[in-house]
């Protein structure tokens, strides 16, 4: 496991205010309630300095189309949603998850292809980079996650995903600003972009698992 505790992390003790003034306008999916931790099994992206390049590329110009558009800080690629779990739950789904992703061993993907989402509310939009192969790892990943969350009663993952990396954001449903002329010419980026191949051609080499300000990490054999 990572240390909890890491810079920028919450206080789970801490009183909560839902005031969306101070993370950017962002509503919560689900209300905070003590003693429930947000918890998100994904694969996490290291960005290296080409591929800020590439972002900082494709960012600026979809700014022309939606100004509000922020950068992503952090990347990856959900293998489930963000549910609840109460705290004395963390310790025997972590350990679930451990044994059922025990198996896996790294594999390639390629995320190439410039799409934009809502989140299921639509509160928020964002632009990312879809999955075009290694779909079928992918759903193997996904099955053992959601037999995890099965065990606890909870949610599992969308039943026809569109596996991808976000990069940007923006508050509310601007998506029709986004799609069309804009996404084609996002997409004309990324493929003359010169280190696109080798760039979106991704070794996955670890799963993680955030509950609150906590973070496992499940290696890849």
């Amino acid at each position: 496991p990572a240390p909890a505790g890491l810079p920028g992390d919450p206080d789970p003790e801490e009183a909560v205010s839902d005031d969306s003034s101070r993370h950017g306008g962002r509503v919560r999916g689900f209300p905070h309630e003590r003693g429930n931790w947000a918890t998100h099994v994904y694969l996490p992206y290291i960005a290296q300095e080409e591929f800020l390049e590439l972002l900082e590329l494709l960012v600026s110009h979809a700014r022309t189309y939606v100004p509000s558009l922020a950068a992503m800080e952090e990347f990856h690629l959900s293998l489930s949603q963000c549910v609840v779990l109460r705290y004395h739950w963390i310790e025997p789904f972590v350990r679930s998850l451990r044994e059922r992703l025990a198996a896996f061993h790294r594999f390639f993907c390629v995320a190439d292809q410039v799409k934009v989402y809502t989140n299921q509310n639509k509160t928020r939009t964002f632009i990312g980079l879809e999955v075009s192969a290694g779909h079928f790892q992918l759903l193997e990943l996904v099955s053992e996650v959601d037999g995890v969350l099965e065990e606890f009663d909870l949610p599992t993952f969308y039943k026809d995903p569109s596996f991808h990396i976000s990069l940007a954001w923006c508050v509310g449903d601007l998506s029709g600003k986004l799609e069309g002329q804009c996404l084609r010419e996002l997409q004309d980026i990324v493929d003359g972009f010169e280190e696109s191949a080798f760039l979106l051609r991704i070794q996955w080499e670890q799963i993680r698992c955030k509950s609150g300000n906590k973070y496992f990490s499940f290696p890849l054999r």
